[in-house]
C-alpha cells in the first residue's frame, strides 16, 4: 500500500510537470507559476477542515515560507527549461540535481557520505554530461543552430531549478509531523504571493487561453494531489522507501513527451536518463 502511494505522486508529480512546461510553452512562465500554484492553494484550502488537527509550530510556519520561495523559483525554472528544452532531457537532470543537494549539505556538516552514495553521486554526473550530448531534433522544435557550442537548451535551467527545488525539499523537511499539511499552506500562500507580485511589478499579464488555462489547471491539481498522496505515504511508511519511489517522477514526463510531443532521444541521451534515474534511487535509497 505504502508503495503505491508513493508510486502514484511520483506519477502525479511527472504529469504535472509534463502539463506546467506545457503551458509554459504557450503563456508566460510567470502566469503559468501563478495559475497552476493557486489552483494548488484553493484544493488545499478545501481539503483542511476534513484532514486530522495538526499543532504547528512558529518554526514550521518559517519553513514553510522558505519552502514557498525556494519551491516556487525552482518550479519557474523548472517550466521554463521544460519549455523551451527537451522535456525527456530536463526532468531527469532536475531529480537528478534535487537529489543531490541533501547529500552535500550532509557532506558539508561533516556526516560521511556511504560508499555507495559516493557512486550514484558520481553517476549523476555521468547522466549529466550524457543527456546534455546534442540529441535528434525534437517535431515541431523551432530551428537551433548547430555551431552552437555548450549544453543544449534548457540544460542550464534544468540544473538550476534542480539546486533550488532541492532546497525546497531541505526546507519542508525542517517541519515537524505534527503540523501536518499546514506548512504546506504557508507555502503556497507564499509561492502565489511572490509571482502575483511579479506580475505586478513587471505588468505581465496573466491571461490565458482556454487551452492553456486546462494545462495550468491540471498541473497545479496533480502537483496537489501528488503532495498529499506523498505526505500520507511519508507519515506511514519508511520514509527512505517513500522518497526513493517518489524521486522517479521524471519517468511520467518522459513517457508523456514521447506519446504527446513525440520527442526523441539520441542514444547516449537515453542512457543518461537510464543513469540519472538510478543515480536518483541511490543517493535517495542511501540517504535516508
Amino acid at each position: 500500500m505504502i508503495e503505491l502511494l508513493a508510486l502514484s505522486s511520483a506519477l502525479f508529480y511527472g504529469s504535472a510537470d509534463f502539463f506546467g512546461g506545457l503551458t509554459a510553452r504557450r503563456v508566460s512562465t510567470v502566469a503559468t507559476v501563478l495559475v497552476s500554484q493557486f489552483v494548488g492553494l484553493v484544493l488545499l484550502l478545501v481539503a483542511l477542515p476534513f484532514l486530522p488537527a495538526a499543532t504547528i509550530s512558529q518554526g514550521d510556519w518559517v519553513w514553510g515560507i522558505v519552502a514557498g520561495l525556494s519551491g516556487g523559483i525552482g518550479v519557474a525554472l523548472l517550466y521554463r527549461a521544460l519549455a523551451v528544452g527537451t522535456m525527456a532531457v530536463v526532468a531527469p537532470i532536475t531529480a537528478v540535481c534535487a537529489a543531490m543537494i541533501p547529500v552535500l549539505f550532509a557532506f558539508a556538516f561533516g556526516e560521511r557520505l556511504r560508499p555507495l552514495t559516493i557512486v550514484g553521486v558520481a553517476l549523476a554526473f555521468v547522466a549529466i554530461v550524457l543527456v546534455s550530448q546534442p540529441g535528434t531534433r525534437e517535431p515541431g522544435a523551432a530551428t537551433r543552430s548547430s555551431g552552437k557550442r555548450g549544453f543544449p537548451p534548457g540544460v542550464s535551467l534544468a540544473l538550476l531549478a534542480g539546486v533550488i527545488i532541492g532546497l525546497f525539499f531541505l526546507a519542508l523537511a525542517r517541519t515537524k509531523t505534527a503540523a501536518g499539511m499546514w506548512p504546506l499552506l504557508a507555502a503556497r500562500i507564499t509561492s502565489v504571493t511572490l509571482f502575483g507580485a511579479i506580475a505586478l511589478a513587471t505588468g505581465r499579464s496573466v491571461r490565458m487561453n482556454a487551452s492553456a488555462t486546462a494545462t495550468a489547471t491540471a498541473s497545479g491539481t496533480l502537483d496537489m494531489v501528488a503532495n498529499a498522496l506523498y505526505m500520507i505515504a511519508a507519515r506511514v511508511g519508511p520514509l527512505s522507501i517513500v522518497i526513493t519511489l517518489a524521486s522517479l517522477y521524471p519517468a511520467g514526463t518522459v513517457i508523456l513527451a514521447r506519446l504527446v510531443l513525440g520527442e526523441r532521444l539520441s542514444f547516449m541521451q537515453t542512457a543518461g536518463i537510464a543513469c540519472a534515474l538510478a543515480a536518483v534511487v541511490i543517493i535517495v535509497g542511501t540517504t535516508g
